[in-house]
């Protein structure tokens, strides 16, 4: 039970960016000076995947290239009070026909590095990351090797599919108008005087219903009244399918077509909130990510 509490906690923690780089990094955390017993680090899991990325022009000053691919690592267990990055010697990434990547150790990542370590400081955990904007990945083996300070190696690897990756984002760019357009509340509304700022409800069209596609659906929302608002360090909420897999629930996420947000909202508050697309509810089988439009809608 203890180490299903300790993954569910890594779980909240480390994806809550399994974004592609979107937002700030926190300047919160631990600092060396305090020293504490740093932990036995192991790998609990890896992102070696295509992403598709379809945020409008005004998230990023610089033109988004919509086709991308993605490294992520998550660590486990707790780490909290511990600087991981002082553990770590190096990150490689390595794929087909001598591919590598390396990560960047000390540096946190944000929307313009896209490289680096993310620290959630309500967990005390760390994960990183790198974004590549050189396109989708070639089909074959990936893997993630960590070298730590003490001499100890750490790996895991998984196989990346093209086909998966063809088939969903072929369905969504078919699509791509008709799920913007489906979404309730829609983008830039203002919700009814007297709506109640808790449970409220965003709902859209899914890929099963307008393609007959299936494909497994993770909402994040955060404060914002734009798309380059979007912070997903300090989400207000997200539906958390991963975690949900992981207590049992196999198809969580699967064609979802609405969400509840049970936190109670601010009142005349900007909420931005945009909702990824992927091919599995478990972050080691998934081929391909994509990234919807940002959308907004206003508190009364």
């Amino acid at each position: 039970m203890k180490k299903k509490i300790i993954f569910a906690l890594l779980l909240f923690a480390g994806f809550t960016f399994v974004l592609s780089g979107c937002g700030k990094s926190s300047s919160v955390k631990p600092t060396t000076a305090e020293k504490p017993t740093a932990p036995k680090l192991r790998i609990y899991d890896i992102m070696a995947c295509d992403v598709y990325v379809d945020f409008d022009a005004s998230y990023s000053d610089e033109k988004i290239k919509k086709e991308q691919h993605k490294f992520l690592i998550s660590f486990a267990p707790y780490t909290k009070g511990v600087f991981v990055p002082d553990l770590i010697e190096r990150i490689t990434a390595y794929g087909p026909d001598g591919y590598k990547v390396d990560f960047a150790i000390k540096q946190e990542h944000n929307s313009i590095n896209k490289n680096g370590y993310i620290y959630d400081e309500r967990f005390g955990t760390y994960w990183y990351m790198v974004n590549l904007n050189t396109g989708f990945m070639k089909e074959g083996e990936y893997k993630i090797e960590v070298v730590l300070k003490n001499g100890d190696v750490l790996s895991k690897s998984r196989f990346q599919r093209s086909e998966p990756s063809k088939k969903l984002v072929a369905a969504y760019v078919k699509s791509r108008q008709k799920i913007y357009n489906s979404y309730s509340p829609s983008n830039g509304k203002k919700l009814k005087a007297g709506t109640p700022l808790k449970n409220i409800k965003v709902s859209w069209s899914p890929l099963s219903k307008l393609a007959g596609q299936d494909a497994y659906y993770i909402f994040r929302l955060s404060e914002g009244s734009k798309s380059r608002d979007f912070n997903t360090q300090k989400l207000v909420w997200w539906d958390n399918v991963f975690a949900q897999k992981f207590y049992g629930n196999k198809n969580a996420g699967l064609n979802r077509g609405e969400v509840v947000i049970t936190n109670e909202l601010k009142p005349k508050t900007g909420y931005v909130h945009f909702t990824e697309i992927t091919d599995s509810n478990s972050m080691g089988d998934t081929n391909i990510c994509i990234f919807q439009p940002h959308q907004v809608f206003i508190t009364p």
